[in-house]
Parts: C-alpha cells; structure tokens; sequence
C-alpha cells in the first residue's frame, strides 16, 4: 500500500508544461541546464573556499564567519532532508507518468522539499556572511539552481519553492547568531590548532 503524498493536484499542469517544453528546447540548451542542475552545488562549494581564502587574510574574526557557511548549509540540509521523510511526497514523474529529462528516481526517493534548492539557498544566504558580492553571485545560482530542479523534471515548481523557502528560513537565524559574536570565537579558536584555519601564514 503506498502511503506516499502525492502533489500534483497542487502544481502538477505546471510542472507538465515545463517538461513539455523542455522536450521542445534546443538540445544544446537542456544539455546545459542538466549539467547545471546535477553539478551546479559544486559552484558553491567554490564561492564559500574562496571566501574563506579570502577571509583568512583579512582577519580571523572575518575567517570565523566564513568557515561557518559550510555549516550553515549542513543544518539547512538535515533539515529539509527530515522533512522529506516527514511528508513522504511522490516524485513528478512517478505520480505522472512523464518522461523528463532527468532519470526518474526511484520510489522512496522523495521529492518535497528540493534538497538542491534548500542547499543553494542556504548557502547563498550565509556567503553574505563572507561578502555582499559573493552573496549576491550565490543568490542568482540558487535562483538558477531551483528553476532546473524543475526544468529537468526532478520536482514540482512547489518543491522547488518551498526548498528555497527553508534554506533561507533555516539560514537567516543562523547567519544571525554568527554576526554576534564573531570575535569572542576567534579569540578562542588562534590559540587551538585551528589557528592556521583562521590566520594567513
């Protein structure tokens, strides 16, 4: 008996207007966005190591700020991963019966909310913990990010949505709390072994 939710009442005509026109594209075009779409998390990981790099520099207080983005983005990612079992949502092309871009998961893959959009959310939102430029290079990838989770068909536009949604939700106290003190655990961390982490040679 499958217990699964199934979404498609919510979105489910927009998401098969998307598929149908992604089938319509040009071939170039779809290749680019799926290759976005499966690697695109990688250009975080880049933009949050340069910031570090950068940060460590500038000083450790800068440098504490920085190495917390990672962090930031392993908490928004536990926790969307929680609320997928929590719902238990049906991926589009099961419940639809399409045929998408992207390999249609497995059952028991679940598809609310997107894992890619909350992580790229989340880190968008702490990178403006390192720097307003990386922040807003972060913030226009993660736009990109969520739009084609849907494109290649791996979610319904509410998946996406709703995974930016707690990224940020999940990011923006966290960010926070780490703008308040940033000094006192510098401090504390330049005298640990972590020292070189936070302090240019």
């Amino acid at each position: 008996m499958n217990l699964a939710f199934n979404g498609s009442p919510i979105d489910g005509s927009a998401y098969t207007d998307v598929v149908a026109l992604s089938h319509h594209s040009p071939s170039w075009w779809n290749t680019l966005v799926s290759a976005w779409s499966t690697y695109g998390l990688a250009l975080f990981g880049v933009l949050m190591a340069l910031g570090w790099w950068r940060a460590r520099r500038e000083s450790a207080t800068a440098a504490v700020m920085a190495l917390a983005a990672p962090v930031i983005v392993l908490v928004a990612f536990a926790v969307d991963a929680a609320l997928k079992l929590v719902v238990r949502e049906d991926r589009p092309c099961q419940s639809l019966r399409v045929a998408p871009l992207e390999a249609c998961p497995a059952p028991g893959d679940w598809s609310f909310p997107s894992n890619h959009a909350a992580i790229a959310a989340a880190a968008a939102v702490a990178l403006f913990l390192v720097s307003r430029s990386l922040g807003t290079v972060g913030a226009v990838a993660a736009c990109a990010m969520a739009v084609s989770r849907v494109w290649v068909g791996a979610h319904y536009p509410h998946d996406a949505v709703a995974g930016v949604v707690v990224g940020c939700l999940v990011a923006l106290p966290l960010t926070a709390l780490v703008r308040r003190r940033p000094e006192a655990v510098a401090r504390r961390l330049t005298v640990t072994r972590l020292r070189p982490l936070l302090v240019a040679a």
